[in-house]
């Protein structure tokens, strides 16, 4: 029988504590990276202040509260018929300043509960460790992932989550989209080497050696936590996350096709051939030589790489773009990627729509890696219209919805060993690009806007219904 999902397959949603926790200096939470961003817009970038400066709005303190609303929103993925909730722990929560000798206590017990709460409702949690929110005070102290020195307070946070929630968490991802490390912009917020930086976001840079080292660290830090959840933890199952941005040659001219093979590479192989082979790839070597890189590889850090490999592997994909040699129309909007392919349509974000790519992209990655794989992130935002009676019919978010579960059942018939599908985000949150309310991604609107204003109400969009019959049916009907 084709075209089916596999028993036992995971629906759900994925969030970041950074985006919709809020709280951010509640019950001993020290700020991270992500609290001292100002909100922006798709053409305005956010700001970024070394301080948090009095009546200077920061979105993300607030997010949309799940601090205080955790039960009422796992109700509401549970009513839409989730069994798997992906979300990150905030490690300013568990440790304030990122490098303290003990944990706090109050944070640990917050996730206690929430996991507590998607038992009750029989929700996997799918745990991101670090989800674009690294304390700041690491910034501050170390300049990010440049230091050597946060590979030890990364494994001293893992464990003690790891150690605290081993019988409520099987399931965890290291990075969030640890290859946006290899940009500037990815830098704000995987590597966070803006020590001392203040001003908008888009005018903080880094060298490719920065860049490169920092995430030769996070390779480090990473396959030490795997090795030490299998050796202490069997059940654990420990897997990477990849921002996958496909690129297709934008014409047949066999430069345009090398050169996107080299963007794809760069793009979203490099990180992944590390964490899932455990070495540096082959074509590194050449990349690293044209872009002066020279990396500083300890003793035993190769032999880590080797021993700490992820279990499985998964990644967010939004959209497509195309490379080329020629003269090719970048798209315009926050966070895109590439030039503009003239058979796509956008969101009105920039962000081009592109389902058939992720078929492509999921056949491409399990052809490579041969290990099972889930797509963690995928969505698209959009500005929704509140009707009088309250109503929100986002038919185009039902569009994209279907058409991107039509692309992931026919790439299971291709073959692909598919397990899980957490939309971003089920209930509006705030946008790590540009800070706002109103890029709006949920199945569940939240009464909250970009000036801060808002009660909090939850209320469900038609898409709620829409992704809750899909879910129903193991993604054999509300298709068409």
């Amino acid at each position: 029988m084709g075209k089916e999902f596999p028993e036992g397959f995971y629906w759900g949603g994925a969030t970041a504590a950074n985006q919709f926790e809020g709280a951010w200096n509640v019950d001993g939470r020290g700020p991270s990276v992500d609290d001292h961003f100002t909100g922006g817009t798709k053409d305005k970038p956010r700001t970024i202040t070394v301080d948090i400066e009095p009546d200077v709005l920061y979105p993300n303190h607030d997010g949309i509260d799940f601090y205080h609303h955790y039960k009422e929103d796992i109700a509401l993925f549970a009513e839409m018929g989730f069994n798997m909730f992906r979300m990150s722990i905030s490690w300013s929560r568990i440790f304030p300043n990122g490098d303290d000798e003990q944990p706090n206590e109050l944070g640990l017990a917050f996730y206690d509960k929430v996991f507590d709460c998607c038992r009750a409702h029989g929700i996997e949690p799918l745990v991101t460790l670090s989800h674009y929110e690294m304390p700041y005070h690491l910034v501050e102290k170390y300049n990010g992932w440049a230091s050597r020195e946060l590979i030890g307070f990364f494994e001293k946070y893992c464990q003690t989550v790891f150690d605290r929630y081993h019988d409520k968490v099987r399931y965890w991802l290291t990075f969030n989209e640890i290859n946006c490390g290899t940009m500037d912009m990815g830098n704000l917020f995987e590597t966070s080497m803006i020590r001392g930086f203040s001003g908008p976001a888009s005018e903080a840079h880094t060298t490719p050696q920065e860049r490169y080292q920092a995430l030769h660290h996070q390779f480090v830090a990473s396959a030490r936590v795997v090795k030490y959840a299998h050796e202490h933890y069997p059940q654990f199952r420990m897997g990477n996350m990849d921002c996958f941005i496909l690129s297709y040659a934008a014409t047949c001219d066999p430069k345009d096709v090398l050169a996107n093979e080299s963007e794809m590479r760069r793009m979203n192989w490099y990180c992944s051939d590390v964490q899932v082979r455990g070495y540096y790839p082959s074509y590194a070597k050449r990349y690293w030589r044209e872009n002066d890189i020279s990396l500083k590889i300890e003793d035993g850090d190769l032999e880590d790489l080797k021993e700490g490999t992820i279990d499985f592997y998964t990644f967010s994909y939004y959209m497509s773009s195309v490379v080329g040699t020629h003269d090719v129309k970048q798209a315009a909007g926050n966070m895109t990627f590439g030039g503009v392919n003239p058979y796509l349509k956008s969101t009105d974000w920039g962000w081009q729509i592109d389902p058939d790519g992720l078929r492509f992209a999921l056949n491409e990655i399990y052809d490579r890696y041969q290990i099972p794989l889930m797509v963690v992130e995928n969505g698209m935002g959009a500005l929704d219209k509140v009707e009088e009676d309250g109503s929100i019919h986002d038919t185009y978010r039902i569009d994209y919805l279907k058409s991107h579960v039509r692309a992931m059942r026919e790439a299971v018939d291709d073959g692909v060993d598919l397990k899980g599908y957490t939309w971003w985000g089920p209930i509006d949150l705030v946008s790590a690009g540009t800070g706002e309310m109103r890029k709006r991604y949920g199945f569940i609107y939240v009464d909250k806007h970009d000036d801060g204003s808002g009660t909090y109400k939850r209320s469900r969009k038609d898409s709620f219904y829409a992704y809750q019959k899909i879910i129903k049916s193991n993604g054999t009907e509300g298709l068409d």
